[in-house]
């Protein structure tokens, strides 16, 4: 409100639980009762992990789906209902590298963005009689966020007791930035990242057995930095 020309009514702030699939539709109808209408839906709601797959609890990876893939589909589809009616608009799900892609300690996390990816492709050829909806794949690498702070680990009663240096992922506003650019020109996936993330990212797309020799020299050297109590990337220096 500060430094725009927007006034209150522009803006509408509700709670939303994406676990709560119940109460999706009614916060659909609480944004179409202000607005009018839906332009963008923005699905950027998620937790990411740290865990090896043999010491994680089974309940983990119920609540990192839930979260992660169901919930978004469920808000997805009530919003979807009103595009379709208009015949227009843009439905943008920020996904990650880890949907294209595989590492260790993040087993459940990169099965969430991969069937976040399968979805949204597959609902991006269910709706050809309607070229004006967009349907947008964002995958950022490293980002500077509190994602680490909020990780599944373990078991759900468990937390990540420190965050690590941030100071190599890319800065928050700039993957915003990028993102907004690629919502505008209507890409239909975007690769987000600074280097070397997003020479694996054409690794694993051009050249998979590079990007498997090159993950399991790599994961190795994390799973040893996670084991020792050190926070890093996905990708460490081997």
């Amino acid at each position: 409100l500060e430094i725009s020309n927007l006034s209150e009514k522009d803006i509408l702030v509700l709670r939303l639980d994406l676990t709560d699939r119940s109460s999706h539709e009614a916060a659909t109808n609480s944004v179409l009762e202000h607005f009018g209408k839906i332009d963008v839906l923005v699905n950027n709601g998620g937790r990411s992990q740290r865990s090896l797959f043999v010491d994680t609890n089974l309940d983990v990876y119920s609540a990192i789906m839930e979260l992660n893939y169901l919930g978004t589909i469920s808000l997805t589809k009530h919003v979807l209902n009103h595009m379709i009616q208009r015949k227009k608009g843009k439905i943008v799900t920020v996904s990650s590298v880890m949907g294209i892609m595989g590492a260790p300690l993040a087993t459940g996390y990169c099965a969430s963005k991969h069937a976040l990816q399968g979805f949204f492709n597959s609902l991006r050829t269910e709706l050809t009689d309607y070229p004006e909806i967009s349907i947008i794949n964002i995958c950022p690498g490293p980002v500077q966020s509190k994602i680490i702070q909020n990780v599944f680990m373990e078991n759900l009663a468990k937390s990540m007791e420190q965050s690590g240096d941030q100071s190599h992922k890319m800065p928050t506003d700039r993957c915003v930035r990028l993102t907004l650019v690629s919502t505008a020109n209507d890409l239909k996936e975007a690769w987000i990242s600074d280097q070397p993330y997003l020479a694996v990212c054409y690794l694993w797309q051009y050249a998979p057995t590079w990007a498997w020799w090159l993950m399991n020299r790599m994961g190795k050297r994390r799973i040893q930095n996670f084991k020792s109590g050190v926070v890093s990337s996905f990708l460490c220096p081997p």
